[in-house]
């Protein structure tokens, strides 16, 4: 039997996504196999141990429970466990970290580098993937270097276009034409995110994006389907069945994802059984350039005029409640989430042991 300590929260925008998909995690964990630690940090930074009903993370008053114990982690490589700060002095040891992190200070590498440095085995990708996954810039970047198809962009600094707004914005206009998708390069679930049709709705698009990020990438935007693959596994990933999402909004925003059920998810997508094989061939292919591992939601476009496959974005800690598109995806492919929790958990281990 191995405890696992899944940590939820975080200061982060997807503070609420991350209590959703750590209820989902916690109530489908084996209890033959596994014994969870939960864990969760507030928006304000505080570590709580939390042993109260699960239900009170799906309505958000999780630390609002007498259940809650200030704690924090040891960096100890000999024995990882959680020191309760209750004046008790205890220790709670722990196996594995599932980090259930979505966002800033959890899915940008922060947390991944600090379990690396502590010896801690956890779920999903290693420091240095996170990080580059998490900036869109350098995501680009990396799938430009790789030769992996994707849309034209631009990125640049607050600092940068503050000295020459004017010329970065016909940069934009000349090389990218409209519409243009602005948006923070560390950000996730579509925050900050803006459609720009027109020089002025342009302007006030990057405003947006610099409220959430000091860098910013500017992308084509690219009249085609939206479709999503999951990924699993270390050295030799296997993608799921694709699903395809038909945005309730103009474009696939936080509101659409999160707010207002209208938007459409297809699983598998809507395409020929050949094209899906091509994505998830894609998908693998985006994974390994980027260093991922364990688990990684991988995002492409299937562009309307010629059927090409163009990677979007990555995911390296995608939602992962009961109705999220990564552990539906495979479901339909025939991994359950409890299964998925456990080769995940797996895969942690096997990583740590190499």
């Amino acid at each position: 039997m191995k405890t696992i300590l899944v940590l939820f929260g975080g200061c982060s925008t997807e503070y609420e996504v991350s209590l959703h998909s750590a209820y989902a995690v916690l109530s489908h964990m084996d209890p033959a196999r596994y014994t969870p630690l939960a864990v969760g940090i507030t928006r304000e930074g505080q570590w709580l141990c939390y042993t109260g009903d699960l239900s009170r993370l799906e309505d958000g008053t999780w630390q609002q429970a007498a259940d809650c114990i200030p704690c924090t982690p040891l960096v100890e490589r000999e024995a990882h466990a959680l020191l309760l700060l209750d004046g008790s002095g205890r220790r709670l040891l722990f196996d594995a970290v599932f980090p259930v992190l979505h966002g800033k200070n959890g899915e940008d590498g922060t947390i991944q580098g600090f379990l690396q440095v502590a010896g801690i085995p956890f779920v999903g990708c290693d420091m240095l993937s996170s990080a580059c996954c998490m900036d869109k810039a350098m995501t680009n970047t990396l799938a430009d270097a790789a030769g992996i198809p994707q849309a034209k962009w631009l990125g640049f600094t607050k600092y940068e276009y503050g000295k020459a707004p004017e010329e970065y914005n016909k940069k934009a206009e000349d090389y990218l034409g409209f519409p243009i998708f602005v948006k923070p390069a560390n950000a996730g679930s579509s925050v900050g995110v803006t459609k720009a049709v027109d020089a002025a709705s342009l302007k006030k698009a990057i405003g947006k994006a610099f409220n959430e990020d000091s860098k910013i990438v500017l992308e084509e935007g690219v009249d085609g389907m939206e479709v999503e693959c999951a990924v699993l596994g270390n050295e030799e990933p296997i993608a799921s069945i694709c699903g395809e999402i038909v945005p309730c909004n103009d474009f696939y925003d936080y509101e659409a994802k999160y707010v207002n059920p209208s938007s459409e998810l297809h699983i598998p997508a809507r395409l020929p059984k050949e094209k899906i094989d091509e994505v998830r061939t894609a998908a693998c292919n985006a994974y390994k350039s980027l260093g991922c591992s364990g688990l990684a939601r991988v995002d492409f476009f299937v562009r309307h005029s010629d059927g090409k496959v163009m990677l979007n974005e990555p995911n390296t800690i995608p939602g992962f409640t009961s109705i999220s598109m990564y552990p539906k995806m495979f479901a339909a492919s025939g991994i359950p989430y409890s299964e998925l929790i456990d080769r995940l958990l797996t895969l942690a281990m096997e990583k740590w042991d190499r």
